[in-house]
């Protein structure tokens, strides 16, 4: 076998500071990238069975997760739609692939946008804004889209770290340009931050070093900054009782405000507090698999994905060769096999990622050679402060049920409104076209397609009011037999919340 061992500065010694040059043998880069493939694939098979099933309360211990030897490849056969994260990145991927590193932005959001793939929350309103013409940045704006804060770009970031070795605002500036392609704020904070722990996984091994130092890439003023930094410090104070960092997230970090889906309801898949449960894993789990894995998933939610990130990054960091072989083989089973909706297998994303590593630390100083690779490392930095959402509080959720043929005059009294809801049709590709009033002035007109893959996530929306009573109406352009136009909820929003007092 190959010395896949590193210099001597590839080594404990190393971990108390990001070195400003960071030497590895190629082997062990490899080694490195490919195990944080193997992670994530890992991490997400291992949680996939609980994804939102436990909202707002932690997966208890006596409930089994199951896992067997051939449980990777069984996802892979009856429910391949559930490595959404995987095939999502590998989008990104084989764009860098085919036109390099300075592909513009418009060609990783026009392949994302027009994939095969089913698409949820930040990622299908951005992909219906492309669709529509709205390109990014403004694609994934909170404006433009109701979702900019949830977990999207955070489960599609770990491309960006791992062709990235050492080079956190290289990520970062990868990161910028594709994570508002979906989502803005905290939503992409999730993916910058996702990205970073990656990057320093390269040329650290010190858990608690990696999630601190990759929090430099936030701004300090942030809410995520804020958040993780308190389940960075929870850690020091409960550092044998994840549950009691767990209760102390839940207390503080959990209230939703954009996601129209997770406002007054458990559900939440706002990047903030689903980081904050990957942070839970790698540091409660201390560089061992099982654990890391066990507990981001027993922390609830989007628990498939935040495994999936926790054991990309810890799988970077112990490399491909040194995960555990209880959980390879099942891995091993697949590695040749392209994800859904692509052509590319495990296999080819290892060997693109590292192709694409070496490009990026040549371009940032570094060095390749027949045998060893220099890195020359950054000092993280904070990316650009933004903030979704910001003055906007959900005060009312109210239930419609109503096709528009019977939907009367909507008035609400607050700042923002978003109406909920689906367009059903036999024909796939009809497109509804409807005018939306808001106190008798035409505020849009918008193509709602029938289509799953297509469709709008939220049927209309309108923030940034002046306070006070609206009244909102609909004006159906181009109905048709057989077509419905369903409203489903409301969520109203002011800009104070609201007070309940029952005295």
């Amino acid at each position: 076998m190959a010395n896949i061992a590193c210099t001597q500065k590839d080594s404990k010694e190393a971990t108390k500071q990001i070195p400003a040059e960071f030497i590895i043998h190629k082997e062990r880069l490899l080694d490195k990238i490919k195990g944080g493939w193997a992670g994530q694939v890992i991490g997400c098979t291992y949680g996939g069975p609980t994804e939102f099933k436990y909202n707002g309360t932690i997966i208890q211990d006596y409930v089994p997760i199951p896992w067997a030897d051939n449980y990777i490849k069984k996802w892979y056969d009856t429910f391949p739609g559930l490595y959404d994260d995987v095939y999502m990145d590998l989008t990104f991927v084989e764009v860098f692939e085919r036109l390099g590193l300075d592909a513009p932005v418009d060609s990783f959001a026009v392949a994302f946008a027009t994939a095969d793939y089913t698409l949820w929350h930040a990622n299908q309103a951005a992909r219906y804004n492309i669709l529509q013409g709205i390109m990014p940045p403004a694609s994934g704006h909170w404006l433009n889209n109701p979702h900019a804060d949830d977990i999207d770009y955070q489960i599609e970031a770990d491309y960006a770290g791992l062709m990235s070795p050492g080079m956190p605002n290289a990520a970062s500036e990868i990161s910028d340009k594709i994570g508002h392609i979906m989502n803005y704020g905290d939503g992409w904070y999730g993916g910058v931050y996702v990205g970073a722990m990656y990057t320093l996984a390269f040329v650290s091994d010190d858990i608690e070093f990696i999630v601190t130092e990759a929090l430099k890439t936030i701004p300090e003023e942030s809410n995520f900054y804020k958040c993780m930094n308190d389940v960075i410090r929870w850690h020091k104070k409960y550092p044998d009782d994840w549950k009691q960092t767990w209760f102390e997230c839940e207390k503080k970090w959990s209230s939703e405000i954009g996601c129209p889906d997770g406002v007054f309801v458990p559900f939440n898949i706002d990047a903030l507090i689903n980081s904050a449960y990957i942070l839970i894993g790698l540091l409660y789990g201390e560089g061992d698999f099982y654990k890391t894995m066990d507990i981001s998933t027993r922390c609830g939610q989007d628990s498939d994905c935040n495994p999936a990130s926790a054991g990309g990054i810890l799988g970077t960091i112990l490399g491909y060769s040194r995960i555990p072989d209880y959980w390879m083989t099942s891995l091993k089973e697949v590695e040749d096999i392209n994800f859904a909706y692509t052509d590319i297998s495990l296999n080819k994303a290892y060997q693109m990622s590292f192709n694409q590593a070496l490009q990026v630390i040549e371009r940032n100083g570094g060095q390749v050679s027949d045998d060893d690779i220099t890195i020359k490392c950054q000092q993280p930095l904070a990316v650009r402060y933004e903030k979704a959402f910001e003055g906007m509080y959900p005060i009312e959720k109210t239930v419609l049920n109503k096709q528009i043929t019977n939907l009367e005059p909507v008035s609400f009294d607050g700042t923002g409104i978003v109406f909920k809801g689906s367009v059903q049709a036999k024909e796939d590709n009809y497109v509804a076209k409807v005018d939306m009033y808001i106190d008798g002035e035409l505020t849009e007109t918008a193509n709602l397609p029938a289509s799953y893959t297509t469709r709008r996530n939220e049927l209309f929306w309108k923030y940034e009011l002046p306070k006070g009573k609206h009244t909102a109406t609909f004006k159906w352009l181009n109905p048709q037999k057989d077509v419905s136009i369903h409203y489903s909820e409301i969520v109203v929003y002011s800009d104070t919340p609201k007070v309940v007092n029952h005295q």
